[in-house]
């Protein structure tokens, strides 16, 4: 009998599951920028498409932990998931400034602070993080399948 990705928590699923959905969305950036930004730099677009791809990995990888050793706290994927996405795109518009206030001008032609990238990269996080967890599991089984497969 074949048995389904889906039938057993797995952490290679969670990535594939991010990675895949990161990529859609990095396309989706890929594809719609130049229609909002018509001077939009190549090398933002291939950013933007490559970051996305990087983000999905990331919140899939996160998936292993639901718990907070230092908090003593639970970390369910709608917390989790939300401040791994947020704090990722924090960090791309702290270093890529001038460049997401410019994609924010060009498109919807207000000046206002980039930084409402944070808030798309938690709304995306949670996206992602939630899918990867109702496909792929969460915790420490996700990890302990993939040992105990190997020994």
């Amino acid at each position: 009998m074949v048995k389904s990705v889906y039938d057993k928590p797995s952490i290679l699923t969670r990535i594939a599951v991010g990675k895949g959905l990161g990529l859609l969305i990095g396309l989706a950036g890929f594809v719609v920028l130049p229609m909002l930004w018509p001077d939009v730099d190549p090398l933002f677009r291939w950013g933007i498409l490559l970051w996305y791809t990087t983000f999905g990995a990331v919140v899939g990888v996160f998936g292993v932990l639901s718990y907070n050793p230092v908090l003593m706290l639970p970390m369910p994927w709608w917390v989790r998931a939300p401040i791994i996405g947020g704090w990722m795109n924090f960090v791309l518009t702290f270093f890529a400034y001038d460049q997401m206030q410019a994609a924010i001008i060009a498109m919807l032609g207000v000046t206002m602070s980039p930084f409402w990238f944070t808030l798309e990269g938690a709304v995306v996080g949670a996206i992602i993080g939630g899918i990867a967890t109702r496909l792929g599991g969460e915790g420490r089984r996700t990890a302990e399948i993939m040992l105990d497969d190997q020994g």
